[in-house]
């Protein structure tokens, strides 16, 4: 099997084996334990087979409702926290003055991440940087996250990999609940979920919150270190199951938000005038999912989803108004046949993008693809899957992902190895465009797709309540998509000439006593990448070389849970920082306290504990503007420093009567 390794990193899988040896002396190091830690059988949906996460040839790591119980009482308002502490997985800060964020999985950019939401895309090739900030919590059943390419079955957004939002389905009886927070830096959130059975086939739910922030400026420089936004989220749901074992989803979703930032009334950036930064969003989607038995071998499965969302954005004196839509439309069979699972189906998936002011940049892409998949037990205790994709994309050509992964279990051992492939079709919206719009980007030139490969070799270990994985994985983009200087005041696109290598390896480990967890992760990453303005190799900015958590939690059903939580990140280079070229370490803490008192629910969390700043450091603003328009340097460190939030929250009806 080819891998994207080199030499070196090569040579490093030799070491897999002592290191899973060793993870029994590691400090319990991860907030997300792998599956492999799970007790109870947990089917994902985000690998399309049907199998357990435990059986799966491809490593899943799933947060499962009970964790996001815990994650509600941080931030009810977003998923951002909860995807943050999965190991290899990082929230990346893209916009500190609007406060957007996108996800980062095992060193790759955001871009390269798929979000989903009960399998369909939430996203196409707009940046997604306010998604994870716009996806309340709770309503979900469980989180579903797959790292490296996942393009042989999703396509071009998956590069990176997949992390699937599953909704919760509605009990045997009605429930209902709410929520009421509120934190010290002037923020509310309002969120409420009901559910109910109609009748013995049908369920519905809907989902709706209210979350407002005030504008802090903490280091009283006149900029908004956290941004003002006020969001108001609707999402109703109907799950069907018929008695031949058919299943329907049918899922409605509205949300508006406006966010203000940049400098605050009456104050002004260095260039002495005011510089204001505001998004306002409205967005609709509809989506279906649905299977039906064809006779007792074969099943259809059915997907569609649309997705429709408009942006004004202001950056100082530039307005830009846009709309984007994504639509996909997805028929596959799927069945078993000696022993072997099998699945093969046609997709085709439409992403277009149109500005008002600037229409040079506007595209309209449709991507027709054939995709299948093979995974089968051929050996006692061993497990292989297949799986490819050939897109036809309308910008780009014609383009083959396929992946392959290996599942071998002796006895309390589990040994998995995986490689992928993918490409990811360049649009404007790069992370480093984002803060300033595309007022100073040139027209896109000669763009080529980008090309990734994905390897990954994982050792898991389980015996009684302790746990452990140790995973080596790495990837090669060619081409991959950098920002260029042009000028004082503009910047361009370019195939970074040559390949984007990452190479990490992921340690984690949990042990649990009765009501007592306690959990934890090392992660190193070692990024690098040609230097868009020439000359060598650099290591690829923001992307921490070490990373470690730690979290105990006691919990206990009908009483309430104590947990305490700590989080070390390392040095990060920055780019084009003139303040700094390297960043400092720093450490967060953490503490949770919920108590239960019948339907009634009192939580207090304190986050930040140590008031990690990144304006404790330098200013955030920087003293000239940038070629490519930015006020602020990247955000490497957090920016709302310590934040207490509490609140109240009421459950009533299904399961939880009984807690």
């Amino acid at each position: 099997m080819r891998t994207v390794f080199s030499p070196a990193a090569a040579r490093q899988l030799t070491l897999v084996a002592s290191i899973a040896g060793a993870l029994g002396t590691v400090p319990a190091l991860a907030q997300v334990a792998p599956v492999e830690e799970a007790e109870e059988e947990i089917v994902v949906q985000a690998t399309r087979s049907g199998r357990s996460a435990d059986d799966e040839a491809i490593r899943v790591e799933v947060i499962e409702r009970e964790e996001i119980e815990e994650k509600i009482l941080m931030t009810p308002g977003n998923v951002a926290m909860l995807v943050a502490e999965t190991p290899g997985v990082r929230v990346q800060v893209t916009s500190p003055s609007l406060g957007s964020s996108n996800i980062r999985m095992q060193g790759m950019d955001g871009r390269y991440t798929q979000l989903l939401a009960d399998g369909l895309p939430l996203y196409g090739g707009q940046a997604s940087s306010a998604g994870i900030l716009q996806i309340p919590p709770t309503d979900l059943g469980q989180v579903e996250v797959i790292k490296g390419a996942a393009s042989a079955l999703y396509g071009a957004s998956a590069l990176g990999g997949v992390i699937n939002f599953v909704s919760r389905r509605p009990a045997d009886v009605a429930e209902a609940e709410a929520l009421v927070n509120l934190t010290s830096r002037d923020g509310q959130d309002l969120t409420a979920y009901a559910a109910m059975p109609t009748s013995d086939t049908v369920g519905v739910s809907v989902t709706g919150g209210f979350h407002r922030q005030d504008a802090n400026d903490l280091d009283g420089d006149g900029w908004a270190d956290m941004p003002f936004y006020r969001r108001w989220t609707v999402r109703p749901r109907l799950f069907a199951e018929g008695s031949n074992g058919a299943k329907l989803l049918l899922t409605a979703g509205a949300m508006t938000e406006q966010r203000i930032g940049g400098t605050l009334p009456g104050r002004k950036a260095p260039d002495v005038r005011p510089f204001v930064e505001a998004l306002d969003t409205t967005r609709f989607d509809a989506g279906l999912v649905g299977e039906t038995p064809l006779g007792n071998a074969v099943t259809l499965h059915a997907r569609g989803s649309l997705m429709r969302q408009k942006h004004s954005h202001q950056f100082g004196e530039v307005i830009e108004d846009d709309r984007h839509e994504t639509s996909i439309g997805e028929l596959s069979l799927s069945g078993r046949a000696g022993g072997v699972d099998w699945l093969a189906g046609a997709a085709v998936q439409h992403d277009g993008y149109h500005s008002e002011q600037f229409g040079n940049f506007d595209y309209d892409f449709v991507v027709p693809g054939l995709f299948g998949q093979v995974e089968g037990d051929i050996a006692d205790r061993l497990t292989l899957s297949a799986s490819a994709r050939l897109d036809r994309h309308s910008e780009y050509g014609t383009f083959l992902s396929p992946r392959v992964s290996a599942l071998y279990k002796p006895g309390p051992w589990t040994f998995r190895a995986s490689w992928g492939r993918g490409f990811f079709a360049p649009t404007p919206f790069v992370e480093q465009i984002e803060p300033t719009g595309l007022s100073r980007l040139d027209p896109l030139t000669g763009l080529q797709a980008e090309k990734a490969q994905t390897a990954s070799l994982d050792i898991g270990y389980r015996s009684g309540g302790f746990t452990a994985s140790a995973t080596l994985f790495g990837s090669d983009i060619d081409g991959a998509v950098q920002v260029q200087n042009a000028g004082s005041d503009r910047v361009r696109l370019i195939n970074a000439p040559g390949a984007t290598r990452t190479r990490g390896v992921e340690l984690v480990a949990r042990y649990r006593w009765e009501a007592f967890t306690i959990t934890g992760n090392y992660v190193h990453v070692d990024a690098t990448e040609p230097d868009p303005e020439g000359g060598a190799r650099r290591r690829v900015p923001r992307v921490p070389r070490d990373t470690a958590g730690i979290v105990a939690m006691w919990e206990e059903h009908g009483r309430g849970r104590i947990g305490l939580e700590a989080y070390y990140t390392g040095r990060q280079t920055l780019d084009d920082n003139p303040f700094r070229s390297v960043s400092k370490p720093y450490v967060e803490l953490g503490a949770l306290v919920e108590v239960v008192l019948g339907p009634l629910r009192l939580f207090l969390n304190a986050e930040n504990i140590l008031n990690v700043r990144q304006t404790k450091f330098d200013p955030l603003v920087r003293p000239s503007r940038a070629p490519d328009g930015r006020w602020t340097v990247d955000a490497w460190a957090p920016t709302d420093g310590f934040v207490l939030n509490g609140g109240v929250r009421l459950m009533f009806g299904g399961e939880k009567e009984h807690d």
